[in-house]
């Protein structure tokens, strides 16, 4: 008990103020961080131009010394970290580059990065996972891999592409967070250590916020928005409910997740097959464009929309809960 309120009043303060004073003095920023290039067809991408981006290696940087530091936990535990770790430092090298990395490199680091990770979770934490019922089901360690790995993979990208509007991947990543907590806590897979793997996170991106909300001075890039959307995925299956990314990941998947998919489908079909013709991708660009939303306001609608389904699904979990259903 003891070793538990210590990990909590020093983690956590550590962790604020590790990432409030790496992105306060940006040690080494000249020589380690890169220059944002404007994003190909987004809109009003413009504006980012010069902004020093990849800022997300120093939370992602504190995330990780913190949690190693106390969060207990064995060898794998660490490995498991180091592959959060490994998708921000090259999602970082790719910030800092004089030109983008082509996409079909960065998708060999993510399935390399997510087989891995959903190889050594089942060590660490089984690959038991709680369904919608309540019901705890045991899924084959053959079977566990891919769809671990296509979690990870979905979250990773529709994170990244959701990256476009000042502030919107932080919050939406802190609400995710502790939706995925309550929810944890109203199936009973909540734990002192999952807990504070969670608040962890939390601590280190509200000072990111402070230099991140409209009009933003830093953005994180790659090296934030890969990290933070693997460590989504990672989350949900630590706490045994990975079905649940499906509705608490929703803003995600419907802001950037569609936007891979409109991508992916048109190039598989060379271009044969266009969904979502009239509709600009990611959605915080048609809010801008076709719905003539200024930033705040499309940070509003999307963060506001994420609120209430994952208020509407916390809800659902407590009348489940107290009917026996749960």
């Amino acid at each position: 008990m003891f070793s538990t309120i210590m990990a909590y009043s020093a983690g956590l303060p550590t962790a604020f103020a590790a990432s409030l004073l790496l992105l306060i003095f940006k040690p080494f920023a000249n020589r380690l961080l890169g220059r944002d290039r404007g994003r190909l067809y987004a809109i009003d991408s413009e504006v980012n131009k010069g902004k020093y981006t990849g800022v997300g290696i120093y939370f992602m940087l504190a995330f990780g010394v913190v949690v190693s530091t106390f969060c207990t936990g064995g060898f794998f535990d660490r490995l498991i970290l180091a592959t959060v770790g490994a998708s921000s430092f090259f999602g970082f090298m790719d910030d800092r580059s004089i030109s983008p990395w082509k996409e079909w490199v960065k998708g060999v680091i993510d399935i390399g990065l997510a087989v891995a990770a959903a190889i050594l979770i089942p060590f660490v934490y089984t690959s038991d996972v709680v369904t919608i019922t309540g019901d705890y089901i045991h899924i084959p360690f053959l079977i566990f891999i891919p769809l671990a790995a296509i979690l990870i993979i979905v979250s990773v990208n529709a994170t990244n592409a959701t990256d476009g509007v000042d502030g919107l991947s932080g919050t939406l990543t802190i609400i995710t967070t502790v939706t995925f907590i309550i929810i944890a806590f109203i199936r009973g897979t909540l734990n002192s250590g999952n807990l504070l793997f969670g608040l962890i996170m939390i601590a280190v991106l509200v000072p990111y916020l402070f230099f991140n909300f409209y009009p933003s001075k830093v953005l994180m890039g790659d090296a934030g928005s890969r990290g933070i959307g693997f460590f989504i995925a990672l989350y949900a299956m630590i706490l045994k409910i990975p079905f649940s990314y499906l509705i608490i990941g929703l803003p995600f998947l419907l802001d950037g997740g569609l936007s891979i998919l409109k991508i992916t489908i048109g190039r598989l079909t060379h271009k044969k097959i266009i969904i979502l013709k009239n509709t600009l991708t990611p959605i915080h660009d048609h809010l801008k464009k076709q719905r003539n939303l200024s930033v705040p306001k499309t940070y509003l609608v999307i963060c506001g929309f994420a609120v209430v389904v994952d208020s509407l699904f916390i809800t659902v979990n407590i009348v489940l809960k107290i009917i026996g259903l749960l």
